[in-house]
C-alpha cells in the first residue's frame, strides 16, 4: 500500500514543485510505483515533467468535483512515474468544492481504489492553505516540507507546524511530519549555516540528512519537461535527489523490487 506524502509550505519559493517531481523520478528509477498529484493550478509540476498542462484534459480538477475517475485522469510520464497533472481550470475547484459535501475529503476518497497500486504518492501542493492544500493534508500519512535555511523559513515553519496540528485535530489525525529538507542550500553562508544547526537541534532526526543546494541545472530542467535526473544525471542537483530517494528507501518507506540495484549511482 502506497506511503502517501504532501510536499508543502506555505511559503513560495522554497522547492515544493521542483522536490516534487525529482523526488518521484528519482524514486521510479529506484524501482518505485509512484504517483505525483499537481494540486498547484500554476501546474509547474505537470509541465516539470513533460505534460503540456493546456491540454492535459482531465486533470485533478474533474476527479475533486466528480466529473472523472482516477484512471481517466491518469497519465504515464516519459520517466517512469504517473501523473494526476493539473492547469487553471484547478482554480475553480475552490468555488465549486465550498458547497460540496466532505469537500475536504474528496482527494482521500478518489485515492482508496489507487493505494495498491503505488510505493509512493506524492503530492505537490500550493502555497497557500486552501481547499486544495487541506484535501492533499487529508489524504495524507505524512508531509515532507521543503525549506530554505532563512530567517523568514523560520516564522513561516512555525506557521505551518500550527497549521497541520490544527488538520490534525479537526480532519485527519494520523497526520504526521515526515521531515524537513533543506533546500536551495549555499554553504558559504553564515545564515544559512545557523538556520540549518537550529532546525537540527529542534527537530533532530526529523531533518533529512541530504542537503539540497542551489544548482543551475535544477532550475534549467523544468524549461525542457525533464526532471533532472534526466536532463543532466551528473549534475549536483541530480545526486542530492537520488541521495534523498536512497535515504527515504534507507528508512524503509518504500519495497525493494527483484532486480533493482538500491544505491544505483546519481
Amino acid at each position: 500500500m502506497a506511503k502517501i506524502l504532501a510536499v508543502t509550505n506555505q511559503k513560495g519559493g522554497v522547492g515544493k514543485t521542483t522536490t516534487a517531481v525529482n523526488l518521484s523520478a528519482c524514486l521510479a528509477s529506484l524501482g518505485q510505483r509512484v504517483l505525483m498529484i499537481d494540486l498547484d493550478p500554476q501546474g509547474n509540476a505537470t509541465t516539470g515533467c513533460g505534460v503540456v498542462k493546456r491540454v492535459a484534459l482531465p486533470t485533478v480538477y474533474q476527479i475533486l468535483i466528480g466529473r472523472s475517475t482516477f484512471s481517466e485522469v491518469r497519465i504515464r510520464t516519459d520517466f517512469g512515474f504517473d501523473i494526476l497533472p493539473a492547469n487553471r481550470e484547478l482554480a475553480g475547484a475552490e468555488v465549486e468544492l465550498i458547497e460540496m459535501e466532505a469537500r475536504e475529503y474528496r482527494l482521500r476518497e478518489a485515492l482508496s481504489s489507487a493505494r495498491d497500486e503505488y510505493d509512493f504518492i506524492l503530492m505537490d501542493c500550493p502555497p497557500a492553505l486552501n481547499m486544495l492544500t487541506v484535501n492533499g493534508l487529508v489524504a495524507a500519512e505524512s508531509v515532507m516540507i521543503p525549506m530554505q535555511c532563512e530567517y523568514y523559513a523560520l516564522e513561516g515553519l512555525t506557521d505551518l507546524v500550527a497549521t497541520l496540528k490544527k488538520v490534525r485535530a479537526n480532519l485527519n489525525s494520523k497526520l504526521e511530519i515526515e521531515g524537513l529538507l533543506r533546500t536551495l542550500f549555499d554553504p558559504r553562508s553564515t545564515l544559512t549555516q545557523q538556520v540549518s544547526g537550529e532546525l537540527v537541534d529542534h527537530f533532530g532526526s526529523k531533518v533529512y540528512r541530504t542537503i539540497i543546494p542551489r544548482n543551475v541545472r535544477l532550475a534549467e530542467a523544468p524549461s525542457y519537461g525533464k526532471p533532472v535526473i534526466a536532463f543532466d544525471r551528473a549534475s549536483k542537483g541530480a545526486q542530492a535527489y537520488m541521495a534523498l530517494a536512497q535515504e527515504m528507501l534507507d528508512r524503509g518507506d518504500g519495497l525493494v523490487r527483484p532486480g533493482v540495484a538500491q544505491g544505483a549511482e546519481a
